[in-house]
C-alpha cells in the first residue's frame, strides 16, 4: 500500500510539472507571422510584431513592441531592405536569440529592384534606410514573400530553426511543414489556373510591390505610380504614366488599401481605366496559420476581377 501510494504520488507530482514553454518567436509582418504559425500549429504561437494595416517601410516601434524583441527567443523578419527600423534592435539583442532574414534563406528567389520605363527610379531605396547604403549592398526587391516558393523555403527554415531551439516538439515542426508544403503547392496550382487566362492583359500598379508575385504567375504589369506613398508623382511623370496607358492598353490600375487614393486620380481621369485593390500583406485578414494562403488567393481573385472585366 505503501509503494502504491508513493507511486501515486510521483505520477500526481510528473503531471502537476508544466510543460516546456514553447519558443517566443516574433514575427515582423503578417504573411511570415502566418508561415511561422503554421509550422508552430499544436506547440506554440508566435507574436505578430506589427499591426496587419501598419506598412513596414518606415515604421516607428513603440516600447511594448521593443520588449516583444527582447523576449523573444527567435525573430523572423525579411531584412533590412524591408524592415530598415529592425536594424539597431536586432543588433542590440546581443545574439540572445536567434535571426531569420528571409531575404538570407537558402533557395530564396531574389529579384532585382526595377527600374527604366515608368518604374520609378532607385525603386526601394527611396524608402528610408538611413543612409547605410542598402541599395549598393542588396539591391533586390524586398517583397519576397509574394512567391510562394520563397514561402515554402522560409517555412523550411524556420521548422530547422525550431527543432533546434526545442528539440522536444521536432516531430510536430516536421509534420507541420509536411502539411504547409503540401498547401503552399496547391494553393499555387490554383493561382496559376486562376491567373492563366488574363496574364498577359497589361496593368499598372501604385508602388512597385508585385514583382514576385507577377513572375510567378507571368502576369503583364507596365509599370508603378510612385515608390512611395508620400510622394505626389509630378506633373511630367504623370503625363509619362498616362501616355503609357493610353499606348499599352491598360484597362486596369490597382491601388492598395494602406495609402489614399488621391496619387491616383489625376492619373485615370478621363481615361477608361478600371481600379482594383491590391493588399500584398493582407492586412484585412485575420492573423493565422491560414492568413498567407488567404492573402495569396485574395491577390489573385483581385488581380482576375480586374483583368478579366470585358472592356
Amino acid at each position: 500500500m505503501r509503494v502504491l501510494r508513493r507511486l501515486v504520488i510521483l505520477a500526481a507530482v510528473a503531471i502537476a510539472q508544466p510543460a516546456m514553454a514553447a519558443p517566443q518567436v516574433v514575427a515582423t509582418i503578417a504573411p511570415l507571422h502566418s508561415l511561422v504559425a503554421a509550422v508552430m500549429v499544436g506547440v506554440g504561437e508566435p507574436t505578430l510584431l506589427l499591426p496587419g494595416n501598419a506598412s513596414p517601410h518606415a515604421y516607428t516601434m513603440r516600447p511594448s513592441q521593443a520588449r516583444m524583441l527582447a523576449d523573444a527567443d527567435m525573430v523572423v523578419w525579411v531584412g533590412p531592405q524591408l524592415e530598415t527600423f529592425l536594424e539597431k534592435p536586432l543588433a542590440t539583442l546581443g545574439g540572445r536569440a536567434r535571426v531569420v532574414a528571409m531575404a538570407d534563406v537558402a533557395g530564396i528567389l531574389r529579384l532585382p529592384v526595377r527600374e527604366g520605363g515608368i518604374w520609378e527610379e532607385d525603386g526601394h531605396g527611396d524608402h528610408d534606410h538611413g543612409g547605410h547604403g542598402h541599395e549598393a549592398e542588396e539591391a533586390y526587391d524586398a517583397h519576397l514573400w509574394l512567391d510562394p516558393s520563397n514561402a515554402r523555403a522560409l517555412a523550411e527554415t524556420v521548422a530547422k530553426e525550431l527543432a533546434v531551439l526545442d528539440p522536444d516538439n521536432a516531430p510536430a515542426y516536421r509534420r507541420n511543414l509536411d502539411s504547409v508544403t503540401r498547401e503552399l503547392d496547391a494553393l499555387d496550382a490554383e493561382i496559376q489556373d486562376m491567373l492563366s487566362p488574363v496574364k498577359t492583359r497589361p496593368f499598372l500598379v501604385f508602388h512597385d510591390a508585385y514583382q514576385y508575385f507577377e513572375h510567378r504567375y507571368g502576369l503583364s504589369p507596365i509599370g508603378s505610380i510612385t515608390v512611395a506613398a508620400d510622394r505626389q508623382p509630378g506633373a511630367r511623370r504623370i503625363a509619362a504614366i498616362r501616355d503609357r496607358i493610353h499606348s499599352s492598353g491598360t484597362k486596369c490600375l490597382f491601388r492598395e488599401p494602406q495609402f489614399a487614393s488621391r496619387i491616383i486620380e489625376p492619373i485615370t481621369q478621363g481615361l477608361p481605366v478600371r481600379l482594383g485593390i491590391l493588399d500584398p500583406l493582407g492586412g484585412s485578414v485575420p492573423s493565422g496559420p491560414k492568413q498567407y494562403p488567404a492573402m495569396m488567393r485574395a491577390l489573385a481573385q483581385a488581380a482576375h476581377a480586374c483583368l478579366s472585366t470585358p472592356d
